[in-house]
């Protein structure tokens, strides 16, 4: 075969070396055609040895299996009866707690949860629920004399801060707020809590307790709208007597004054319909006569 001779590759269908030639032509390389020899470009001959170069490795093998050690069957059965015995725990538990709320429930002792006011619970009400219907109108105004206490004290704060700025010196002030600080926590232990409980219970104890501190807060309100001259001159507490006397100095402060003495005057008017109201009930239902034995005997058991 001269090395003119044509490829004998050409006309097959399948020729390996098509693409290598085709791109060899391309290049440069040399070539036959028409009778004249053409030679190929020195500067667009590829090296001998020209190769792709590889792919990088994937990061990970998708198809690689991974080997996660598991329990034995030993391990699996220890956890079985671990959880069996917390479950049988719990049950247990539960049982527990169930019969101590059916004990407390058929022993009357009822669990008050902290609902009032709303915004911040301190206090459980609950008077549509729980008080009878023909003491809730009472308990209705009596929790309005508690709320009146509140504002009456939180005035009388107001009150004697602008007398203080006025030049009457700061003993008053902080007389202000300990009749705050003690008024307000003490009228719902004292006597209000003890109403709310006796409606719902009919207790008579409850309302003898009732009596006696209820007795004490009207006697203050009476005071307080008066202010005599007692402790520090009576300007301590808004009344009507230093709301006279700062009157004609400073106009303002016996307003404020005046406006004290009209809150604890209706805070004692109330709070006297209040305590008829109750006392007719107690007198009316036979709560005295209970009451008598039920002190008797305390009495007796406190003896023996």
């Amino acid at each position: 075969m001269s090395r003119y001779d044509n490829n004998p590759f050409e006309d097959d269908e399948v020729n390996p070396f098509a693409d290598q030639q085709s791109k060899g032509r391309g290049s440069g390389q040399s070539n036959y055609s028409g009778g004249a020899f053409y030679m190929p470009n020195p500067g667009s001959v590829p090296p001998a040895n020209s190769r792709l170069s590889p792919l990088p490795p994937e990061p990970y093998d998708r198809g690689a299996t991974i080997d996660i050690p598991l329990d034995n069957a030993k391990d699996l059965k220890t956890k079985e009866k671990e959880l069996k015995a917390k479950e049988a725990e719990l049950k247990k538990r539960e049982q527990e707690l169930k019969r101590k709320e059916d004990a407390i429930q058929r022993a009357g002792i009822v669990i008050e949860e902290k609902n009032w006011p709303p915004f911040f619970p301190l206090i459980h009400h609950d008077i549509g629920n729980e008080i009878p219907i023909h003491l809730q109108r009472v308990q209705y105004v009596a929790f309005t004399t508690f709320l009146g206490l509140i504002m009456c004290l939180t005035w009388n704060i107001v009150a004697i801060t602008t007398a203080w700025i006025k030049g009457e010196g700061p003993t008053i002030w902080f007389l202000a707020i300990i009749y705050f600080i003690s008024g307000v926590p003490g009228a719902y232990v004292l006597w209000y809590r003890p109403l709310y409980r006796a409606t719902r219970t009919d207790s008579a104890l409850r309302f003898g307790w009732f009596f006696m501190f209820y007795l004490v807060h009207i006697g203050f309100c009476i005071f307080a709208a008066v202010a005599p001259p007692i402790i520090f001159k009576g300007k301590s507490l808004a009344g009507i007597l230093p709301a006279i006397d700062l009157l004609g100095d400073h106009a303002l402060v016996g307003i404020f004054y005046f406006i004290g003495f009209g809150m604890f005057a209706l805070e004692s008017l109330l709070s006297i319909w209040v305590i008829q109201e109750v006392y007719m009930y107690f007198r009316g239902s036979g709560k005295a006569a209970d009451m008598k034995r039920q002190a008797a005997r305390s009495t007796m058991m406190a003896a023996l």
